[in-house]
């Protein structure tokens, strides 16, 4: 396995200037190797859905939704874990290269709990995928929103997968619904990672047809994701309409802006993300469908 033992020098920067630094060395710990016959293993089997980042075979980096059966993600020993499913015809990342590092995250939306798994994909066959894992993490409940998310019926058509480099009417109209999205950045040492984002809807905004942005809310304060962007600025996002499975694929360049804080601010940090659109695919809906949603709320705001 690799050595992902510490932050890296973007987790650094970004934690020291957002004033973190103490509180951030304190987590250090969950970075160490991981051991997936216990907790963590457990959590990933009875998951139905994961997005995971990656690059394609020509280098675009893209984060895709994985989904499956409760048992399609399963720890093989300690730090081996199988995904049971294929990518579909039209996802971005359909028939992607093996050994390359790579990010995943599982979440459980209904009570409001996600672990990050990063590390190296070995194999991609006709029978799923195995990656090779580095680190595996539980991350904080904030801003998930809970929903529950059961099997879809089959489809009745075959979904036309677009592509594209700007954002469409109807592309819009799902970026300003949505109060959830997936968030993949990459480092060119520590490899590719998947995050959440949430918020209330329509805290993803729409500048132009390019142009992406949203507030930086209060987190765990590790920076995994800005600190990527401070190294490699490579992005990409996911839009998912849990209500129909349709999926948008985002993929560009994103950096973090530092503002004052203020009542324009309404992360309260003083930073947002600004995201370029470069490639766009809007891909074949996930096999989830949204049901009534539990008791309890996400926290939407800080």
């Amino acid at each position: 396995m690799n050595d992902l033992s510490g932050f890296h020098a973007g987790e650094l920067a970004v934690q020291q200037r957002a004033g973190v630094g103490a509180a951030a060395a304190r987590l250090a710990g969950m970075l160490e190797p991981p051991d997936l016959g216990r907790g963590a293993g457990r959590f990933l089997a009875e998951r139905t859905f994961a997005a995971l980042t990656a690059h394609d075979r020509g280098g675009r980096l893209w984060i895709t939704p994985v989904t499956g059966p409760p048992g399609f993600l399963e720890a093989i020993g300690l730090a081996d874990l199988r995904v049971h499913t294929m990518l579909a015809v039209g996802d971005p990342l359909h028939d992607l290269p093996p050994g390359q590092q790579v990010g995943m995250l599982a979440v459980e939306f209904a009570r409001r709990r996600r672990i990050r798994v990063n590390g190296t994909l070995t194999a991609a066959d006709r029978d799923g995928l195995t990656i090779r894992v580095d680190q595996a993490y539980g991350n904080c409940p904030s801003y998930i929103r809970p929903r529950t998310l059961e099997p879809a019926g089959p489809e009745a058509v075959v979904p036309v997968v677009r592509h594209g480099d700007a954002l469409t009417a109807a592309d819009v109209d799902l970026v300003r619904r949505t109060d959830t999205f997936l968030l993949g950045t990459t480092h060119p040492d520590r490899g590719a990672d998947a995050s959440h984002r949430g918020g209330p809807a329509g805290f993803l905004r729409v500048t132009d047809e390019r142009t992406l942005w949203w507030p930086d809310y209060p987190g765990n304060n590790m920076f995994n994701s800005l600190g990527n962007l401070a190294v490699d600025p490579a992005a990409a996002l996911l839009v998912v309409d849990f209500a129909t499975g349709d999926t948008l694929h985002l993929s560009g360049t994103a950096q973090v802006d530092w503002t004052a804080t203020g009542a324009d601010d309404e992360g309260g940090t003083g930073r947002r993300v600004r995201f370029a659109v470069e490639a766009l695919v809007a891909g074949p809906p996930i096999a989830l469908r949204a049901g009534d949603e539990p008791r309890g709320r996400a926290r939407s705001r800080p």
